[in-house]
């Protein structure tokens, strides 16, 4: 019996060896070679155009021979290990990637929070203290909830409507394409182009759009973006509504498209009226849709930075909590107190992202 044996457990056990060989060699082998170029692209003597040009060439042909190489590993696995390591392969490093782009700088972030400025005294919850007793923090709080509510709002409601109109029209393509159009524009672009549309000169000659036409029907031009609050935090929403309605109202067609036709005729035979038709139907139908599109609107208004740091600075009671952040990080140099309205601001948003991954496994979406 032992002779027949031996000739079995020894591939068997050349098999595990070779298996373990190459999944410590091929890894050890892409981190040196790949970490060897790094090195040489950032001591490089090349020329710049030159290097970016080779370091495009590496990145791509890098990720491939990567990708290529762990999956040569992988194949040589029996299938039933096959099945369980080949999702790490591909997923894996976008996984990593996201760990160290994202999970450590938060994790460095929260501790930051419970020092003092200069990061050298440790001071406990001293800094969130401040932050919910401060008095501008409350003014970016209030901001943030009016960004919220008429934001979201507002373009929720647009876009579904629009989605609605245009699905009927003979200008659909057209229309949709006008109305989506701002989505190509950065927030940063929209707050210079809004800037000019609210522009506002003490002197006669008015080059704002928005004072050019109250002026044209007689009446009097206003510095619109330093009015009484809440008035020009609301002119500053408009801008993030002109821009993600467009978002809203892609979402919400390719929804509406979605509702089975034969239900719909159904219901005009049964008497309904198209009014009924869309809240007895379509509204439950894509509520779904609604929900994940309000809740990815929500996380923009709750980190709102761009549009409010291009068009006041913070200024004239416009000051939100991504602005108080950056304040006081990168100009007053407060690690602490900066940290920690990120922090905040991280909080904030957590519930709204868990209830939009809730929303996408209800939905099949992983």
């Amino acid at each position: 019996m032992e002779p027949a044996t031996a000739p079995v457990k020894a591939p068997k056990n050349g098999r595990v060896l070779w298996l373990l060989l190459i999944s410590i060699l091929v890894p050890a082998v892409n981190v040196g070679v790949h970490g060897l170029i790094f090195w040489f692209f950032r001591d490089s003597p090349l020329h710049p155009i030159a290097s970016a040009l080779l370091a495009v060439v590496w990145g791509a042909a890098g990720v491939y021979s990567i990708y290529w190489s762990l999956n040569w590993v992988v194949e040589q696995y029996p299938d039933a290990w096959k099945r369980r390591l080949m999702p790490f392969i591909y997923v894996g490093p976008a996984v990593l990637l996201l760990g160290w782009l994202l999970v450590l700088p938060t994790i460095r972030t929260l501790y930051l929070s419970f020092f003092d400025a200069s990061s050298s005294r440790f001071v406990g919850l001293a800094n969130y203290a401040a932050v919910f007793t401060d008095r501008l923090l409350a003014t970016a709080l209030r901001n943030n909830l009016l960004w919220v509510f008429f934001g979201t709002t507002l373009c929720v409601s647009l876009g579904l409507l629009i989605a609605i109109l245009a699905d009927r029209s003979s200008f659909e393509r057209i229309a949709k394409t006008i109305v989506f159009m701002p989505m190509a524009i950065s927030f940063v672009a929209a707050g210079v182009i809004w800037k000019f549309v609210y522009y506002y000169t003490p002197e006669e000659r008015q080059i704002g759009l928005l004072n050019a036409f109250v002026k044209a029907f007689g009446g009097e031009p206003q510095a619109w973006l330093t009015m009484v609050q809440p008035w020009n935090n609301l002119f500053l929403i408009v801008i993030l509504v002109w821009m993600q309605t467009g978002f809203a109202m892609v979402i919400f067609s390719a929804a509406i498209k979605s509702v089975p036709e034969d239900i719909l005729e159904a219901a005009r035979v049964d008497g309904a009226g198209e009014v009924r038709i869309f809240f007895q139907i379509m509204i439950p139908y894509i509520s779904g849709t609604i929900l994940s599109v309000t809740t990815t609107i929500i996380v923009f208004t709750l980190k709102i930075f761009d549009v409010v740091m291009v068009m006041t600075g913070g200024q004239y009671g416009t000051e939100v909590v991504a602005t108080q952040f950056y304040r006081q990080l990168f100009m007053y140099q407060n690690a602490g107190y900066g940290s920690t309205l990120a922090i905040v601001l991280l909080i904030a948003v957590m519930p709204v992202i868990w209830i939009n991954l809730r929303q996408f496994r209800r939905e099949g979406g992983f």
